[in-house]
């Protein structure tokens, strides 16, 4: 195995399959949490805030969908979705007068806690003798793919 840096015009090639073979990954991802949807009463964007705000703590709507390139008026519906279902509420934000923090409730808590469970005994069903350095590596393409794609967005204009 080869562990040189590909020179640019290979590299791209190569991330072009890794372009492929995410969207039928995703695609296969969103339909599973659909379904999920029908067992735990979750919609993925309610499930998406839920989980942000079990790994990040309290958050602004703005900071929410931002952290997920998502608009602020989807975000917004979501975490409305969320507040009538009891499973976040709105708490004043010491640092902005009108723009509230959302917070987990213990009923949202125990939500994402069981949705997540489900969601691990899938994922352990992943073969493939993976390694924490394949991982590792995985997560990395995917975080500089992903600043190349933000950086591209803020370049035209975004």
């Amino acid at each position: 195995m080869n562990d040189s840096p590909l020179d640019p015009q290979t590299r791209a090639a190569r991330l072009a399959e890794v372009y492929v073979a995410l969207g039928p990954v995703y695609r296969r991802v969103a339909r599973l949490v659909e379904q999920d949807e029908q067992v735990s009463g979750l919609s993925v964007g309610v499930r998406n805030v839920l989980d942000q705000l079990r790994r990040d703590g309290d958050r602004t709507v703005p900071q929410l969908a931002r952290a997920q390139d998502l608009s602020r008026q989807y975000t917004q519906r979501m975490v409305d979705q969320a507040a009538t279902d009891g499973l976040v509420e709105l708490a004043p934000n010491p640092a902005h007068r009108r723009s509230c923090l959302v917070r987990l409730t213990s009923a949202g808590g125990a939500a994402i806690s069981a949705v997540l469970e489900r969601e691990l005994s899938l994922l352990e069903r992943v073969g493939g003798d993976l390694t924490p350095a394949e991982l590792d590596g995985t997560l990395r393409v995917l975080h500089h793919m992903d600043q190349a794609l933000i950086a591209l967005e803020e370049e035209s204009g975004r």
